[in-house]
């Protein structure tokens, strides 16, 4: 192209900064002619007429109002949308592909570091490292030198919930690690998973036989507490579960009862609701290691979102197509 297509930003603006630092900013505008002094955070806003009359290309995030009909008949132009985050979900509406609008998802780049969380988690865990230090805070004393019996990540039986794309990674990440992943899918068969190289298991099998559960599922009618009472009283003693997906797919009152017998313990990284109550359980239950949903793109970690977006915009100036399309099939049983 010898004329750069124009873009806007619309996404919260104390956002722009972080995901698109300077050298993230420069290459993206190498293919599009993009303002970040003009973000759109409300499509109805004056000052944004006339540049979204001559947009073609959004580039979204976090905080992006939904494109209805009404604000893409405010931007005629308009032929891809470019998010610069996982889901979509907050701001794709079905007029979007009606009018073959492309639309491409940085949740590739956000699960990186999502998996490289769970992937610590799961160490640490097998490890018994969170109880460990529990143990050393409460007693103020080594326990001295020697083997302890049930630790360890040798042959640590793993089950991942989900081939979602973190899931997929996880299942990538472990495979270094003498640790034994299994997965359960309802939409992968025996030839996808041996693709991934793990046996494939009914989630009641996963459950009984894996001594670390962790949760890469999507949130939908379907699965809202595909974890409950029966669920983990599936899970053998000792067993740790961990969430980064999200908060309603673990009944939270059947965790609490668990943890409160010392049976398993848990990893939150997502809860349900979000955030907790200040006066939750959870905070205060020994089995229960609770972070503040910051296992995605946090930090220097938000320019992999940009990049990914600054890739897609090359793609589309070279005359070709984005590589991550989102695919309104499927969507409605993705994160």
């Amino acid at each position: 192209m010898t004329q750069r297509a124009h873009a806007v930003f619309a996404m919260s603006s104390h956002n722009v900064p972080l995901v698109f630092p300077p050298e993230v900013l420069a290459r993206l505008r190498e293919s599009v002619d993009i303002d970040p002094g003009l973000v759109a955070e409300d499509f109805t806003d004056p000052r944004l007429a006339d540049a979204l009359a001559r947009t073609e290309i959004l580039v979204t995030g976090w905080g992006c109002p939904r494109l209805d009909a009404a604000v893409l008949d405010a931007a005629p132009k308009l032929r891809a949308v470019l998010h610069s985050a996982g889901s979509v979900k907050s701001l794709a509406t079905p007029e979007l592909w009606r009018r073959g609008i492309a639309v491409s998802s940085a949740a590739v780049a956000n699960a990186v570091p999502v998996a490289e969380y769970t992937l610590a988690m799961i160490l640490l865990a097998g490890k018994d490292l969170f109880a460990a230090r529990d143990r050393l805070r409460g007693e103020r004393a080594f326990p001295g030198w020697g083997l302890v019996p049930g630790i360890g990540n040798h042959g640590r039986r793993v089950g991942v919930i989900g081939a979602s794309r973190i899931g997929r990674k996880v299942l990538e990440l472990l495979g270094p690690f003498d640790l034994v992943p299994s997965l359960t899918d309802p939409y992968v068969d025996e030839a996808g998973a041996a693709a991934l190289g793990v046996p494939l298991l009914p989630l009641d099998d996963l459950l009984r036989t894996s001594e670390i559960v962790t949760i890469h599922a999507p949130e939908t009618p379907q699965t809202r507490h595909l974890i409950g009472a029966r669920e983990l009283a599936l899970m053998p003693d000792g067993a740790v579960l961990i969430n980064t997906a999200r908060g309603g797919l673990l009944d939270h009152d059947a965790l609490i009862a668990e943890l409160r017998t010392g049976r398993l313990s848990a990893i939150l990284d997502v809860t349900d609701p979000e955030p907790l109550p200040a006066d939750s359980p959870l905070y205060d239950l020994p089995g229960a290691f609770i972070t503040p949903h910051l296992a995605g793109s946090q930090g220097n970690e938000a320019a992999r979102l940009g990049l990914a977006v600054a890739r897609e915009a090359e793609r589309l100036a070279a005359g070709g197509e984005v590589a991550y399309a989102v695919d309104p099939a499927v969507l409605e049983r993705e994160a």
